[in-house]
């Protein structure tokens, strides 16, 4: 059965997201059957990283701050996450899929696929995003 998303529902938690105006600093798109649909959304990046496990495939758009002494900005990432004993079947269709999140979540600084919890530390994310962004001025960094 071909996988669906619920349009709406997702793009509400994107823009939570993406809204300056709010503390919404993560939303998880879940599966439910062959329906892609809102999994959650909140300000804590440790609540978002305990809906990742070991049997559970789902997409995270999350907000992290980043900058330097001379500005901070808010950067966006895609974090496809796929858990160990998600089956065969499920993980070759996460890359078809995914094109019905990126039909949604369209702006984003970098992309992650990820299957170890160690890599969902958020400082990893953080340095990542930074490399990303391009050039850090924080010589107190160095």
């Amino acid at each position: 059965m071909a996988t669906k998303i619920d349009k709406d529902a997702c793009r509400e938690a994107y823009n939570q997201v993406r809204d300056d105006n709010t503390e919404i600093n993560w939303a998880s798109f879940i599966y439910e059957g062959s329906m892609i649909v809102s999994g959650g959304q909140g300000t804590d990046y440790e609540e978002f990283k305990s809906q990742c496990k070991d049997d559970v495939r789902l997409y995270g758009f999350v907000r992290i701050t980043t900058g330097d002494a001379m500005s901070k900005r808010a950067k966006f990432t895609l974090i496809t996450w796929i858990g160990e004993n998600v089956s065969g079947l499920q993980r070759a269709k996460i890359s078809t899929d995914k094109t019905l999140v990126k039909d949604i979540v369209q702006n984003f600084a970098k992309e992650f696929m990820i299957s170890d919890i160690r890599e969902l530390d958020e400082n990893y994310i953080r340095t990542e995003l930074k490399k990303a962004g391009g050039a850090n001025y924080d010589a107190q960094a160095e």
